[in-house]
């Protein structure tokens, strides 16, 4: 009698490793998202203290005389501001890079442990399908000599 060996289905024995490292990538991803979010709110308000100087420029144009010295004062303190959201933007921009080679690396990690997962179930489905040829080829054996025990009896 030829014993049925129950199909056991893949079960990778890193998956537990795989999940969290792909929970990383998903969480570096959304640092990655907030950072350029970071990044392009600078930028905006970059763009917004450039437009607050043109804007004074233009009032300074058509303003009276006595009121430049408040016109100097105010474009002396965008200008100081704008400096200082060029550094913020710079700041942020060197975070945002250091979060994209953070996101790379976990990405390497979850491909190299697919990879791994990838061949073990091919190993896994070749040695299934050798269980499955044994068991035929017991099969026919067995066949084979039950017809000839049964052609014997006749």
């Amino acid at each position: 009698m030829v014993e049925r060996v129950v199909d056991m289905p893949f079960r990778y024995r890193l998956q537990k490793i795989l999940n969290y490292r792909e929970n990383q990538r998903e969480e570096q991803r959304l640092r990655v998202q907030k950072a350029q979010a970071a990044v392009n709110e600078a930028e905006n308000n970059i763009k917004k203290n450039d437009q607050a100087i043109a804007d004074t420029k233009n009032g300074m144009r058509t303003a009276d005389p006595s009121l430049y010295d408040y016109y100097d004062k105010y474009l002396k303190h965008l200008y100081e501001e704008a400096e200082r959201l060029e550094q913020i933007r710079q700041e942020l921009q060197k975070i945002l890079e250091e979060e994209i080679v953070k996101l790379v690396k976990c990405e390497q990690n979850v491909k190299v442990l697919e990879k791994h997962k990838d061949k073990n179930k091919e190993i896994y489905l070749e040695e299934e399908k050798a269980q499955e040829l044994k068991n035929f080829s017991e099969i026919g054996i067995t066949r084979f000599y039950r017809n000839k025990q049964e052609n014997a009896q006749q």
